[in-house]
């Protein structure tokens, strides 16, 4: 573990984070750090996400263990904190809904009985925010979000236009590795995100 370093934390909305489902660790060790890569290239074992917390519920049994959700303009992120995630918890048992919140968490991966990937967020930091500083989380995010698209876009149209190369080959001589595992694992729906990111921009009062 001594060698592993702090992620960085990736903003993203709700709706891909719903959305993906490719989850892997780099290396074979148990505390190596678990990543998700999302449908627009966005590799993430960390996140920043900030929205309206909408719900609170102690799910514990006999003990402190908090389900929170909390909503941006594409959907729901749900977050569990529990004795780890102390002062996440202590703000939860104290938190009023509806309310703006941000938070950095790990992003934690449960497969269902169907087999399907359920993904929450494990608060490792969480704050009341106010309205100003969640409409600045969208536009930052909404950027973020875009340029994940464009640069994706960029390599499929580079492919269109030299069929003899295969996609695979020139993605991974590009500087994004992250876009060519992307574009290998889903099928390209980066109009669905562009539409996504645009909705978003618009709840922000100008």
């Amino acid at each position: 573990m001594a060698g592993y370093f702090r992620e960085i934390s990736v903003r993203m909305f709700a709706k891909e984070l719903k959305d993906s489902d490719l989850i892997y660790r780099e290396e074979e060790e148990q505390y190596a750090p678990q990543y998700i890569l999302t449908p627009t290239g966005a590799k993430a074992n960390r996140v920043l996400i900030s929205g309206t917390l909408t719900e609170v519920e102690n799910i514990g049994n006999g003990s402190e263990y908090y389900r929170a959700r909390i909503a941006d303009p594409t959907g729901i992120f749900t977050i569990y904190a529990g004795q780890y995630q102390a002062e996440a918890t202590r703000f939860l048992a104290e938190a009023e809904t509806p309310s703006f919140v941000t938070v950095v968490g790990k992003v934690a991966a449960f497969k269902a009985d169907d087999g399907n990937n359920i993904l929450s967020i494990r608060p490792e930091y969480i704050q009341k925010t106010n309205e100003k500083d969640r409409n600045i989380w969208v536009a930052e995010t909404a950027k973020k979000t875009y340029e994940r698209i464009a640069a994706a876009e960029e390599q499929l149209q580079d492919s269109e236009q030299n069929p003899q190369t295969d996609l695979s080959d020139k993605i991974s001589n590009s500087k994004s590795e992250n876009i060519r595992n992307a574009l290998n694992h889903y099928t390209p729906e980066f109009s669905k995100y562009r539409e996504m990111t645009l909705n978003a921009l618009e709840t922000i009062e100008v």
